[in-house]
C-alpha cells in the first residue's frame, strides 16, 4: 500500500512563503512522476507543478518565478517551495505521484490526503 503524507500547510499573509512537503512511503519500485496540484474553493483541481524522472519540471503560469518544486529521490519526498503567495493561492493543495509497484509494471496514480494553504490579504 502506497501513502504519501503530506505537510507544511497553513495560513500566511500575502507576500509570505510556505514550503509543502510530500514524503512517499509503501513498496514502491520507481516514481515516474511528482506533482503539486491546488483546488481553490468551488472550482477544479488544478495542476501546479510537476517533476519527472527526467529532471523535466512545469509549472502553472500564474506561480511561474513564485513557486519551485523540488524532489529527493532518495527519501521519496517531493517539495513545492511557494515565495511571494498571493490570496488567489489559497486553496488545497493536494501531493500526486505516478510510480511502479513492480519493475515494469503498470504506472499507478496516487494521491494525498491535502493540505490548506490559506494567503490573507
Amino acid at each position: 500500500q502506497v501513502q504519501l503524507v503530506e505537510s507544511g500547510g497553513g495560513l500566511v499573509q500575502a507576500g509570505g512563503s510556505l514550503r509543502l512537503s510530500c514524503a512517499a512511503s509503501g513498496s514502491i519500485f520507481s516514481i515516474n512522476r511528482m506533482a503539486w496540484y491546488r483546488q481553490p474553493p468551488g472550482q477544479r483541481r488544478e495542476l501546479v507543478a510537476a517533476t519527472t524522472s527526467d529532471g523535466t519540471t512545469t509549472y502553472e503560469d500564474s506561480v511561474w518565478g513564485r513557486f519551485t518544486i523540488s524532489r529527493d529521490n532518495a527519501n521519496l519526498t517531493v517539495y513545492l517551495q511557494m515565495n511571494g503567495l498571493k490570496p488567489e493561492d489559497t486553496a488545497v493543495y493536494y501531493c500526486n505521484i505516478v510510480a511502479r509497484l513492480i519493475e515494469k509494471g503498470p504506472l499507478m496514480n496516487y494521491w494525498g490526503q491535502g493540505t490548506q494553504v490559506t494567503v490573507s490579504s
